[in-house]
């Protein structure tokens, strides 16, 4: 729950920001300058919307699993682990099925 409230916020500060960079912007080039830089406080929003945005992410993830084979094989059975389904060869029955005519 925690997690999908940072990632809403997260979401809601970079619309700011960016909101704020396109008129800042616009304010620019209005007043007639077309360089500048950013100003340090729309910078700082971004960069706490992508800190904020990643503790929302990795606070939302699931837990990790165990990537061993003995924790595979405590949720699987030996006859799913040995059938060798990946060996079926089927181009014997494809012959009669999809006969060409000549």
């Amino acid at each position: 729950m925690l997690g999908r409230i940072f990632l809403v916020l997260a979401v809601l500060l970079v619309l700011h920001a960016a909101f704020s960079s396109y008129e800042y912007l616009s304010h620019l080039k209005n007043s007639g300058r077309l360089e500048g830089s950013l100003p340090f406080d729309i910078m700082l929003e971004a960069y706490a919307a992508l800190f904020v945005g990643i503790l929302g992410a990795s606070l939302s993830a699931p837990t990790l699993k165990q990537i061993t084979w003995a924790s595979e094989m405590q949720t699987r059975s030996i006859d799913e682990m040995d059938a060798r389904a990946g060996f079926a060869n089927y181009l014997n029955r494809g012959k009669s099925i999809f006969k060409v005519s000549q």
